[in-house]
């Protein structure tokens, strides 16, 4: 828990990722699916194992906790885009791998060597620690030869990177220039044209609904319908139906009692003087003396503690923090460590505690938990459990009998309802692409209740597994084939639709005829909305289309009109009535925006040739390594 690799492998993944720019994600869909194997993907001839790719998941796993603290949830990381950006992240790895191999790049014995030594986790005094860069191989179970080939490989993979990163250049006049347009506000009035007003003047005769139920026939088109019964059988509602007996419930919580009330939890901060398991006695003893002074230090002066721990304490993981390890409960450290805190009151301060780690100097802040609840606390709790595990045994007993009576008797439902004590329920109609009622909503239910068996020779579906412990089997009542209603059936619906459409060409021509008049100077008794200052940055509630057409307009003259089609099928007439410049970008606001538009144009020369590598080399996926 101590060992400094462990608390701060965050550190480490930085070394070992050292590309500066992004990567850009392809779409792992874009890959063919490969053959079953031992492996999630194929890149350049080079597999990416599962267990490759399920360490690059707990890495993320840490730096997203990392990053997220308590807004961070382990159920992101079991979204399919993000386990295919963590897969795309190792594809891109090997293919930059074999780009910089081809080319002829490489890394000199000395340069990595060089490389390693100025890395900081493996210093010691502002010098090379070998002895902490063999714990930090060891803990990480790695040897060095495989450490250094992949740090040599990373080193190559940064020279195909840096031409893209180092060389890309805005100059600050061009940043000035998209910072002051981006700051500068016009003041703007507006008036929404819209096909409600000249609704009541449209009356669309035979021919215009004739034309319209033409050209929209498919879409007219109602699909194919059935109406079924069908039955469920559900873990859930065995459970709900599961009789528990006060002896079942006790002898439940007796044997999970430690399941039940709130563990004991204790915060500690420490100081550790670093000695581990492999050091020589004389660097032991050498590292005891130096914990005891600390000890009579902070015994002399316990309010000091947190300072000393930042100054002293060789666990870079809690050390900036004073020491701080926060809450942890039993099993969760070295055994030496945890029972000493364990015997500590708060505000106590151990005496020199020995581990594999080193000597740790321990301070007991806060404890908190330990309280065991009673069957009486808990008894629904229990009670609940109880049924589940009744239900889950029932269940699994009777899903295979269910299974095969609605496939042996399938012209019926009732005989399985009758053996297994279950409800025959009816639906309305339903369609392929239904998302009510539940059950009737999974797809390959639906597939089933729309094949050719069950829709001609009215036979039950097999049974199909929903969701988690759930089987339904359903058989088709009625049904109704795909069919267009004819125009005289529809003719409401399409005078409603033609209506709109001529009120909305009509609200567009009104507002292009108003447009240009204003522009050229004449006037018209419009009821323009009060005054707002817009920008580029603060659109006030406009969307990206109508601040484009506000920042068109020429203010030469002012006011200045502009105008576009809105999304409400009318017009939106724009007055610009006064422009506002923005104030000059200090010397550091230029240079800091010019930093950030060199990276962005950096990254989408960088993106180019990435996909460039990927046309060159065979990338294959296996689709299931995307499933959690």
């Amino acid at each position: 828990m101590f060992d400094f690799v462990n608390k701060k492998r965050r550190i480490v993944q930085i070394i070992l990722g050292l590309a500066t720019l992004p990567f850009v994600f392809w779409g792992v869909e874009s890959y063919r699916n490969a053959d079953a194997g031992d492996h999630v993907a194929l890149a350049a001839g080079e597999k990416i194992s599962r267990q490759e790719f399920e360490q690059a998941l707990r890495n993320q796993q840490e730096n997203m906790r990392a990053t997220l603290g308590e807004n961070f949830s382990p159920a992101l990381l079991e979204k399919p885009e993000v386990r295919a950006a963590i897969l795309e992240g190792l594809i891109q790895q090997r293919l930059l791998r074999q780009e910089a191999s081809r080319v002829g790049l490489g890394v000199a014995d000395a340069q990595l060597i060089e490389m390693i030594q100025n890395i900081d986790l493996f210093q010691e005094d502002g010098n090379f620690s070998k002895q902490r860069y063999e714990e930090w191989l060891r803990n990480q179970g790695m040897n060095a030869r495989a450490f250094e080939a992949r740090l040599r490989q990373d080193l190559m993979r940064q020279q195909l990177v840096d031409p893209f990163s180092k060389n890309a250049f805005i100059s600050h006049s061009v940043a000035e220039r998209i910072l002051r347009l981006g700051d500068e506000k016009r003041e703007v009035r507006v008036v929404q044209i819209q096909p409600e007003q000249f609704l009541a003047n449209v009356k669309p005769g035979n021919d215009a609904i004739r034309a319209y139920y033409e050209a929209h026939k498919a879409e007219f088109q109602v699909p194919e319908q059935a109406r079924v019964e069908y039955v469920v059988l559900s873990m859930d509602a065995l459970a709900e139906k599961a009789q528990v007996t006060a002896d079942e419930a006790l002898a439940y919580y007796e044997e999970h009692k430690h399941e039940f009330g709130q563990p004991e939890e204790r915060r500690a901060s420490h100081i550790l003087i670093s000695a581990p398991a492999s050091a020589s006695a004389s660097d032991r003893a050498t590292a005891r003396a130096k914990a005891e002074e600390l000890l009579a230090e902070v015994r002399k002066s316990p309010q000091r503690f947190t300072e000393l721990a930042k100054q002293h304490s060789q666990d870079p993981g809690s050390a900036p923090t004073g020491g701080d390890l926060g809450f942890f409960a039993r099993n969760m450290m070295t055994k030496s460590f945890e029972d000493a805190v364990f015997r500590m009151k708060p505000g106590e301060i151990s005496d020199i505690v020995e581990t594999e780690h080193g000597f740790h100097i321990i301070l007991l802040a806060e404890a908190r938990g330990g309280k065991q609840a009673s069957l009486e606390e808990v008894k629904k709790q229990v009670e609940q459990e109880v049924r589940k595990q009744k239900a889950a045994k029932t269940f699994g007993e009777m899903a295979d009998s269910f299974s095969n009576m609605v496939y042996e008797q399938s012209d019926s439902l009732k005989p399985v309802a009758e053996s297994l004590g279950l409800t025959i329920q009816e639906s309305g109609w339903i369609r392929m692409n239904s998302d009510e009622p539940p059950y009737l909503n999974n797809a390959r239910l639906l597939q089933a209740i729309f094949s050719e068996d069950a829709i001609k020779d009215k036979r039950n579906t097999e049974a199909i597994e929903v969701s988690s412990n759930t089987l339904v089997s359903a058989r088709v009542v009625d049904y109704k084939p795909a069919a267009t209603p004819s125009v005289d059936e529809l003719r409401d619906k399409i005078a409603a639709l033609v209506a709109r459409e001529e009120a909305s060409r009509a609200a567009i021509n009104e507002g292009k005829e108003q447009l240009a008049q204003l522009q050229q100077g004449k006037t018209a008794p419009i009821k323009w909305t009060p005054g707002q200052q817009v920008s580029r940055r603060e659109r006030q509630g406009f969307d990206n289309e109508t601040v484009q057409a506000i920042f068109r307009a020429e203010t030469n003259h002012l006011p200045a009109y502009s105008g576009l089609p809105n999304a409400q099928g009318g017009f939106t007439l724009i007055r610009v009535d006064r422009v506002i410049e923005s104030r000059p970008p200090s010397a550091e606001e230029r240079k800091t925006f010019a930093g950030q538009l060199s990276q962005l144009f950096a990254q989408e020369e960088f993106s180019s040739y990435l996909d460039g590598i990927k046309k060159r080399y065979d990338v294959s996926v296996r689709s299931e390594s995307l499933e959690k």
